[in-house]
């Protein structure tokens, strides 16, 4: 799992992790993956308008550049604004989703402050299962998705191709900053492509490769006039990578990969402005059972170079890593110990760490605790951009723990956590870029599912406090688009051969600023849908999303999604 680096059993995971499973995924009509992951505790969003518009992330409070996004493993993101380009994943070519929220440095290196996200792409299978996809919706929404996945016990392939467009609504109104309003439609058109396959070469070995590609054009306001701005983003992420299986309990793996982010906005049709990112990774990773647990040793290096028309000072970084890990379970105790080094071509070494421990206090009932060091380099924006990045900003360094208590029997779980999080140094980029010295994000987590009957629901509450801690103008105030709380709840029934439910989103109001004078209100979000199998080949969804066309914000001048009917129609033959 990604809470581990290893395959550990869900129960003796010591984080709090969440899985999104495909058949989760497929009920998700119309959605984005940053609109999907918003739905689970711990997670907020802000989005620049509708599909494919710049989005953050906020897992337990942290900046979205705080939580490291990972594609098979391979890290993704632009190097220079520090973020991943999050709808531009598809989720027509997502098998499952791991949430990890609270620190993983000492897993991941720099990027895991906050949390890890981890997305697996469809693989193969034996025998051959085709499928295929059609959704349309509004905002003359459609997307048309098909692949296929097969093979024998030795080798094993997946193929799948989706197109989606959609015409859009207005991203921005007269609130957005810097007058960039402009009451036209914003759309955005995606392909992508995604390849997998895997080979048993000999008793013990196995040789895999994999592809994700996607590129997605999407029109954004540049004040008023006609020509609007379009943002060409093409995401890569390429993997190969051998396993030897030594003896069971005993693997050793080789990865190389490289993930690119290359973006081109359009500004004029003589004005363009290109800002390419790649990263080169290898790793080297060794695991070992025994009689204390699983034991996790492991070298990495990751190179990050940028291409842009903007100059940078500096173009390039390498960041080389040793790691080490224990992971186990006896009886009622369970526990893991996590070390890293990086060291950092621009910032020197940086070290952090990882422990946790879990005991089984009943059948139904267990405790955990744990603590984590987090270590963040600033990106090349926050360093060198012209006129807005300091050569001089340092990196962040962080402490995070946190204390739970799960309650598990038969389909009931209700899980309570307390964490805390204290980084000095916290790089404020609102403005002109500085490091904050100190600042607080303390909160509670408290989620709940179950079901009875034809019935089943589940619900998640966030509790959070993020703010400013340092001596200042701004003491006391709150971080930035954070909602002290957010409530997530769904409920399903199974009425006759349709499946019903209904979905929740209410977000308290927060701030756009970090000087808290501009308030961005409160709202409530609810979604409707229906599905239901025509034959075991055939299924039928319908979604009505945002039923009360309820308009609102999350960021500052940006327009969200009104109401939205979408209907999909799928086929997999069993």
């Amino acid at each position: 799992m990604t809470a581990t680096r290893t395959p550990t059993p869900m129960n003796a995971v010591l984080a709090d992790v969440v899985v999104i499973d495909r058949e989760a995924i497929e009920q998700s009509g119309g959605r984005t993956l940053s609109e999907l992951l918003v739905r689970e505790a711990g997670v907020q969003l802000s989005s620049n308008g509708g599909l494919g518009k710049a989005a953050n992330l906020y897992i337990r409070g942290t900046e979205s550049r705080h939580v490291l996004l990972l594609v098979d493993g391979v890290r993704y993101g632009s190097a220079t604004l520090g973020t991943p380009n999050w709808d531009n994943i598809p989720l027509e070519q997502i098998e499952r989703i791991e949430v990890l929220k609270g620190p993983a440095s000492a897993l991941y290196g720099s990027d895991a402050v906050g949390g890890v996200v981890q997305v697996f792409t469809r693989q193969g299978k034996p025998g051959l299962h085709p499928y295929a996809s059609v959704t349309l919706g509004a905002e003359s929404h459609y997307q048309v998705t098909a692949g296929v996945s097969g093979g024998t016990e030795a080798m094993t392939y997946s193929l799948g191709a989706s197109v989606l467009d959609e015409k859009g609504f207005s991203a921005t109104n007269s609130r957005v900053p810097f007058g960039s309003h402009n009451p036209d439609r914003d759309g955005f058109e995606q392909r992508s492509l995604n390849a997998s396959m895997a080979w048993k070469l000999a008793p013990g070995w196995r040789l895999n490769a994999h592809a994700l590609g996607a590129r997605g054009d999407s029109q954004f306001d540049n004040g008023p006039s006609v020509f609007d701005v379009t943002g060409e983003t093409t995401t890569q992420v390429l993997g190969a990578g051998l396993e030897r299986q030594w003896q069971p309990g005993v693997r050793t793996s080789l990865k190389v990969s490289r993930s690119e982010d290359l973006t081109t906005n359009f500004r004029s049709t003589l004005s363009t402005t290109r800002f390419d990112t790649t990263r080169n990774q290898t790793s080297l990773q060794h695991e070992l059972d025994s009689v204390l647990g699983t034991w996790l040793l492991g070298v990495e290096s990751v190179k990050e170079s940028v291409e842009s028309t903007t100059v940078y000072d500096v173009s390039e970084r390498t960041v080389k890593s040793v790691f080490a890990g224990l992971q186990g379970q006896r009886d009622a105790h369970s526990w893991q110990v996590n070390i890293r080094n990086d060291e950092n071509s621009q910032f020197g070494s940086a070290s952090t760490g990882f422990v946790g421990y879990g005991y089984q206090l009943a059948p139904a009932w267990r405790v955990h605790g744990g603590y984590g060091t987090t270590f963040k380099a600033p990106t090349f924006n926050q360093l060198y951009y012209p006129g807005y990045g300091k050569a001089t900003t340092q990196p962040e360094k962080g402490k995070n723990s946190e204390v739970g208590v799960t309650y598990s029997a038969g389909v009931h779980q209700a899980k309570l956590t307390r964490f805390e999080n204290r980084i000095r140094g916290y790089i404020n980029s609102q403005t002109t870029v500085s490091n904050i010295p100190k600042v607080q994000i303390d909160g509670w987590s408290l989620g709940y599912k179950g079901g009875a009957g034809l019935w089943a629901w589940q619900t998640n509450i966030e509790l959070l406090d993020a703010r400013n801690v340092s001596n200042g103008v701004n003491y006391g105030r709150k971080l930035a688009r954070r909602a002290d709380t957010q409530l997530n709840a769904s409920v399903h029934r199974n009425v006759s051969d349709w499946t019903l439910g209904a979905h929740l989103l209410a977000a308290s109001d927060r701030f756009e600023d970090n000087a808290n004078t501009q308030r961005l209100g409160g709202y409530g979000v609810v979604d409707l849908s229906a599905e239901r199998a025509l034959s075991p080949d055939w299924r039928l969804q319908l979604r009505l999303n945002n039923v009360g066309d309820k308009a609102y914000e999350t960021a500052l001048g940006y327009n969200q999604s009104g109401r939205g009917a979408f209907v999909t129609l799928r086929w997999q033959p069993k």
